[in-house]
């Protein structure tokens, strides 16, 4: 299964982003992860879909937006036309129509997924890896970048792989977020994820190249 990095943009000068959204393809990323907060569902606020119609002319990758909000269904037309390929969507912030919007993301030709937050148990979304293409495990609670990877995603990994595996989708994807980094992408590969989100990792670095490289595993 091909290991793909999805460097996030929060770690990056909002200043440059379109400069430094091309300096990630040309780094070797695979995608371009969009951590939208809306200060509701997190505390913080980043940015909307304007800031990713800004940068969809900058790059060719794929953008991945991860949806830290309150009632992402309206928000889901706007992100189309900014230029989202993925969007991705919290459990807690819909629970009861999660496969509903799941299924509206899709209809608008857009790629979907749900997330979990740490202390949500990751067989909440079992029932809804049919209508997703990829389930995001989130390794810190959400809303800060530069938090520190919690150890007990490892084993909540291995259980949504083994569940996927054995339930007829050996090759989902399924992303994490948080914390990741050259001296622990390695044990969270072996777990089971093959999508890392990274952005400390990858923008702190003084070889964006390189470290896209080792975050590999």
């Amino acid at each position: 299964m091909k290991i793909k990095i999805a460097p996030s943009i929060l770690a990056s000068d909002f200043s440059r982003m379109g400069e430094n959204v091309g300096k990630l393809e040309r780094a070797g990323a695979d995608y371009i992860h969009c951590d939208v907060m809306d200060g509701n569902f997190v505390p913080p606020i980043t940015f909307g879909h304007q800031m990713v119609a800004s940068i969809r002319p900058h790059t060719s990758l794929p953008l991945d937006c991860h949806l830290m909000v309150e009632h992402p269904e309206t928000h889901f037309e706007e992100f189309k036309k900014a230029g989202a390929d993925f969007v991705t969507i919290h459990y807690e912030a819909c629970r009861k129509n999660l496969n509903e919007n799941l299924k509206k993301i899709r209809s608008l030709g857009m790629k979907c997924g749900a997330v979990v937050n740490p202390d949500t148990s990751v067989e909440e979304i079992f029932d809804c890896v049919p209508f997703c293409d990829m389930v995001l495990v989130m390794s810190v609670f959400p809303g800060y970048g530069g938090q520190k990877f919690i150890a007990g995603t490892l084993p909540r990994l291995e259980k949504l792989r083994s569940f996927c595996e054995k339930n007829g989708f050996p090759e989902f994807d399924i992303e994490v977020d948080g914390g990741v980094a050259e001296e622990n992408v390695k044990n969270v590969i072996a777990a089971g994820a093959n999508v890392i989100v990274a952005g400390s990792a990858v923008f702190r670095s003084g070889d964006m190249k390189k470290t896209i490289e080792r975050l590999r595993g």
